[in-house]
């Protein structure tokens, strides 16, 4: 039996009973707050019963509060499917070949009408009937590694898509397009840059803030531009591709070690930290802003390095921070800690016992900076110069999270701890950098008289 009032109960589903109005039917509502006309979608399971939700011409879905219903009226029903049919993608002789992995995320996801929640689903071969410019670029392969939210890809996932990306160089593809979600990109970013080295071809990861069935989402847009860098660019790097701006003006590539999610929804969160971005990317192509880059080449040599050590803890410290945390870490076999200290990478007196006991125990421990901006600076203060006597060794200026990513690659290949400082401290992907350019900390404050101008005389 068909169900023609999916997910509705109590109050809600005797109102669409009432008025005879089925779910996926083209409706009028009236109500006392005005009138609206739309498509009835589903109800989550887990919502109340005191609403019916309405997809407007827009786009975009309203929730109307039953009690204010004082007509509702059928115009039209054709129930709607939210699958995209996959396609398979044209070849084009002489455009370049590029490999796209899907692992999930929500640019590669649907909404889910039993939850209510955007759940990952779209196969990259559904990607390419939802955005076929993606045709006029290259010729595209694609291959579903995982399917899950980037919260849940760890060591394991990393590994796979290194050895993966590796064996598609050696067969001669022209670049690497990586589908994933937002929340840990930068994690993945960090461990492929460390895994894959000596690329002779783009890696571009590349995600969406805002799921493919929203009007406002750049799941496209951002594929066209990680697609374009990854068939023209001549950056051979682990990169992020995401907006630049809020608007869909530009993409910006972001070198892989040193960018991070800075926002929770904006499209444009994610940005490059103590450096500027590598380029800029729109249909046209990418134009670079650096050109201290490793340079496409045609010849298949690449390094792949999947190692990680799992144990391995970034700490966060935070004012009367209790030793029992370090010795947690100790007590259940962790290899190696990474502290995101205050200033200039500093912790409090209690905590020095439960160092002391690392270093004496073989547990590196390196200090990173909460400011994220900046160097670790520990011979300025008589905190940071104890700290460097009970063993915590400063990580310059690597971002927490690449720290603790390169930590967990180091400890993957070696348990000597010598040769784990030699990697750390090494730079490899740009994760270290002499110097921050004068314009690698811009934080505007809104609201500044010249700060308003300046929004202004840029964006109208």
């Amino acid at each position: 039996m068909i169900d023609l009032f999916k997910g509705y109960k109590g109050q809600a589903l005797s109102v669409l009973k009432n008025f005879k109005v089925r779910v996926w039917s083209d409706s009028e509502v009236q109500t006392t707050r005005g009138n609206f006309k739309g498509i009835i979608l589903p109800r989550s399971e887990n919502d109340d019963d005191l609403h019916i939700v309405l997809k407007l011409a827009t786009g975009y879905n309203v929730g109307i509060d039953v009690n204010t219903i004082t007509e509702m009226k059928e115009i039209g029903y054709k129930e709607a499917h939210y699958k995209i049919p996959e396609k398979e993608f044209p070849f084009t002789e002489g455009k370049p070949n590029i490999k796209l992995l899907g692992t999930g995320g929500t640019i590669a996801s649907r909404l889910d009408y039993r939850t209510g929640a955007v759940i990952p689903a779209f196969s990259p071969g559904e990607l390419y009937g939802a955005v076929p410019e993606l045709a006029d670029i290259c010729n595209l392969q694609t291959e579903k590694l995982f399917a899950v939210f980037s919260e849940n890809m760890g060591p394991d996932q990393y590994k796979k898509l290194a050895i993966a990306i590796g064996k598609e160089i050696e067969k001669g593809i022209d670049g690497i397009v990586i589908g994933h979600g937002t929340d840990t990109l930068h994690h993945t970013a960090a461990a492929l840059s460390f895994m894959i080295q000596n690329s002779p071809v783009p890696i571009v990861l590349v995600g969406s803030q805002r799921s493919s069935d929203r009007p406002s989402s750049d799941a496209a847009l951002n594929l066209i531009h990680a697609t374009t860098t990854a068939a023209t660019s001549d950056i051979a790097e682990v990169l992020v591709c995401m907006f630049g701006p809020t608007s869909d003006e530009y993409g910006l590539l972001h070198r892989g070690t040193r960018v991070r999610k800075m926002h929770s929804s904006y499209r444009s969160t994610f940005r490059t930290i103590g450096d500027v971005p590598l380029a800029t990317v729109t249909r046209d192509g990418v134009v670079p802003i650096k050109h201290n880059y490793n340079h496409r080449r045609k010849d298949r040599n690449v390094t792949i390095l999947p190692y990680f050590e799992e144990k391995v803890a970034l700490i966060y410290y935070y004012p009367n921070m209790q030793p029992d945390m370090i010795y947690s870490l100790i007590d259940n076999g962790y290899k190696g800690i990474i502290i995101a200290g205050t200033g200039l990478g500093h912790v409090n007196k209690p905590l020095y016992p439960a160092i002391r006991k690392c270093k004496e125990k073989g547990i590196p421990v390196y200090m990173t900076v909460q400011t994220l901006w900046g160097y670790v600076h520990m011979f300025v203060y008589d905190t940071g110069r104890d700290l460097m006597s009970y063993g915590i060794i400063p990580a310059e200026n690597m971002l927490p999270e690449v720290a603790y990513i390169k930590l967990g690659w180091a400890l993957g290949q070696t348990d000597d701890i010598g040769k784990v400082k030699e990697l750390m401290l090494t730079p490899i992907a740009g994760e270290i950098t002499k110097r921050e350019p004068y314009n690698g900390y811009l934080i505007y404050q809104g609201g500044i008289p010249e700060v308003e101008e300046f929004i202004k005389k840029v964006h109208k």
